[in-house]
């Protein structure tokens, strides 16, 4: 995010501060995930950000339009679009289907996300909370549960309350409409994301959507500062359920097929400068969809770095969030955020 927007910069509010206390769950359908708002996440031009990064970490469980100018750049590389998710060398394939391997038990999966995201935040600077479910055994856990703000990824969050509440009227998204959300997703632009912001009614309308789609520890950021939403890395989950369609029937039903496809199709064509994140834990580019936030805090200079996404590992498609904040640079937060996300993806 760019210093000086009215989603980014903030007036010093202070946020409650994570608690490594991993809590797992053992999903099944009839178990709700509840997970929270996106990330607003702006562009920082290459030559203006800071060197630096920032994260740490704790757990928990349609056709674009043409693009508006966006107001700023990525944080990293060019500024031209591609499939999210970095190509990587595959792992060797396992002679047998993932699929044939059941779940790991609630207890096992708590001791095995506990150890390796503890090795994670070990020595890290700043602290994180990371949320992962596995949708096809549909087992997941939380690491940590402190609040955070969203910065970027939060703009996910204003698209779904957007296409609600087109849902709810009986229309399709304008021109215009869909013309801001392709940068603001696409581009993590700022002044999209504002105008479409004040289209949804700000914070009432966000939570009042938030509602709906299950998310209960996500409050919208006031005075317009929409990058201060507050979330846990559990809501972000399940947000990212109900825009999956992996969530509870109540979850599913609240975004139709097509909404939740458009989102799903910017979240796949993120600028190729923006493409770091829970992304580093694909192995197959090609189903990743993403969206990243970060912000540096204007009372501490200290970074908050987000990633959400869907990625595709060893066969298996997982939900990820990582959120984090204290941070002394950018870079730092987004080697912890990918860090935190490979070893996350990698307990399953």
């Amino acid at each position: 995010m760019e210093s000086g927007t009215p989603g980014e910069r903030d007036s010093g509010g202070a946020h409650r501060s994570a608690t490594r206390r991993p809590a797992l769950y053992a999903a099944v359908t009839a178990v709700a995930l509840l997970i929270g708002a996106v990330a607003v996440g702006t562009h920082v031009r290459p030559q203006d950000r800071p060197r630096n990064a920032a994260s740490r970490a704790t757990t928990t469980p349609a056709t674009a339009s043409p693009s508006a100018t966006a107001s700023g750049g990525g944080t990293r590389g060019g500024g031209g679009m591609e499939r999210v998710g970095r190509q990587k060398t595959q792992a060797p394939a396992s002679s047998s289907p993932a699929s044939s391997s059941p779940p790991p038990s609630a207890a096992a999966l708590t001791a095995a996300l506990t150890d390796a995201l503890d090795a994670v935040a070990d020595g890290a600077d700043g602290q994180f909370s990371a949320a992962v479910l596995d949708t096809g055994s549909a087992a997941g856990a939380v690491y940590g549960d402190g609040a955070y703000v969203t910065a970027s990824i939060v703009k996910v969050d204003i698209l779904a309350a957007l296409l609600l509440q087109a849902q709810d009227a009986g229309r399709q998204l304008t021109a215009q409409e869909r013309s801001y959300a392709t940068v603001m997703i696409q581009k993590s632009d700022n002044g999209a994301a504002t105008a479409l912001w004040q289209e949804i009614g700000g914070a009432a309308g966000l939570d009042a959507a938030n509602k709906r789609l299950g998310l209960t520890e996500t409050h919208g950021g006031q005075s317009g500062r929409w990058g201060l939403t507050q979330t846990t890395a559990a809501d972000q989950l399940t947000l990212l359920r109900a825009v999956f369609a992996t969530g509870t029937e109540g979850g599913k039903a609240a975004l139709s097929e097509p909404s939740r496809a458009y989102i799903q199709q910017l979240m796949g064509q993120i600028a190729d400068d923006q493409t770091w994140g829970v992304s580093a834990a694909a192995d197959d580019a090609a189903g990743t969809r993403l969206k990243n936030g970060w912000l540096p805090r204007s009372a501490t200079g200290l970074w908050v770095v987000n990633s959400i996404g869907r990625v595709t590992a060893q066969g298996r498609t997982y939900l990820v969030a990582v959120l984090s904040n204290g941070h002394k640079d950018m870079d730092t937060g987004v080697a912890l955020v990918e860090s935190a996300a490979r070893a996350a993806v990698g307990v399953f």
